[in-house]
């Protein structure tokens, strides 16, 4: 593995233009649990599909903002750690780091990454789903009972959901293209803490593999990905990553 690092260290030392790809690992570290570990205790009776779609919240929106209340109560217990923070470290040395992720807490903004694709939006936002289409911090709730949908900001309308992706879903169509467009241009790709099978994010990765960009892949098992890395490191996001770009805290 020391060899791995070393190697690693060096491409990631040349690159001018990295993309940072992060899945779920990347988060686990920070103790975010995924959208399906989320649901314990009292949320372990449903099925994802009566939390995360567009129907369910029509049909019962006051079940899926508590819902998205609890998981944003848990990002706010939680922080960046080790691997976020050398990533946006890693860019105030000079790279142009693109960071595309899957994740939902928004904590590569939170470390100082300015050029963040959120594929599957941001949990701690809310959007309004008519008329002005404005996105707002979501601010924990003064009264936790009170009125759902919430009244949004900009148009006044009662049609504020949480900024996220939900099941059947399509992404949002600018942010994708701008993905594809900073693999196209990078000339290094580092994918950390994703097991590769949630489409289209995926499909990302393959484009990198597929038009040949030197290609880092970090994670505690192995993927499809692996085997065709330029460089495959098993193991945490948040103890990898460092080791290749620096600790993070300069």
């Amino acid at each position: 593995m020391t060899i791995q690092i070393e190697q690693a260290r060096r491409l990631a030392a040349q690159s001018k233009r990295p993309v940072f790809f992060t899945g779920a690992g990347m988060s686990a570290d920070s103790g975010i649990p995924t959208f399906r570990d989320a649901l314990t205790g009292l949320w372990a009776r449903y099925d994802p599909t009566e939390l995360a779609t567009g129907d369910a919240f029509a049909r019962d929106p006051k079940l899926v903002w508590s819902f998205y209340e609890y998981r944003r109560d848990i990002v706010r217990r939680c922080a960046p750690n080790a691997g976020h923070r050398a990533i946006a470290a890693f860019e105030r040395d000079g790279k142009q780091v693109a960071v595309v992720t899957q994740n939902v807490d928004g904590f590569h903004q939170l470390t100082g990454s300015s050029q963040v694709l959120c594929l599957h939006g941001n949990i701690m936002e809310n959007r309004c789903h008519h008329g002005c289409a404005g996105v707002f911090p979501a601010i924990a709730a003064a009264d936790p009972g009170g009125p759902v949908p919430p009244i949004c900001q900009g148009c006044g309308r009662r049609s504020i959901r949480p900024n996220v992706v939900w099941f059947g879903e399509t992404l949002d169509e600018d942010i994708l293209l701008r993905a594809a467009s900073a693999v196209h241009e990078c000339d290094l790709m580092v994918v950390v803490g994703t097991s590769g099978v949630v489409y289209p994010a995926a499909g990302l990765a393959d484009l990198a593999l597929r038009i040949g960009k030197p290609f880092v892949e970090i994670n505690p098992e192995p993927t499809s990905w692996s085997e065709k890395a330029t460089l495959y490191l098993r193991g945490r996001a948040s103890e990898i990553v460092p080791q290749i770009l620096g600790d993070g805290e300069h």
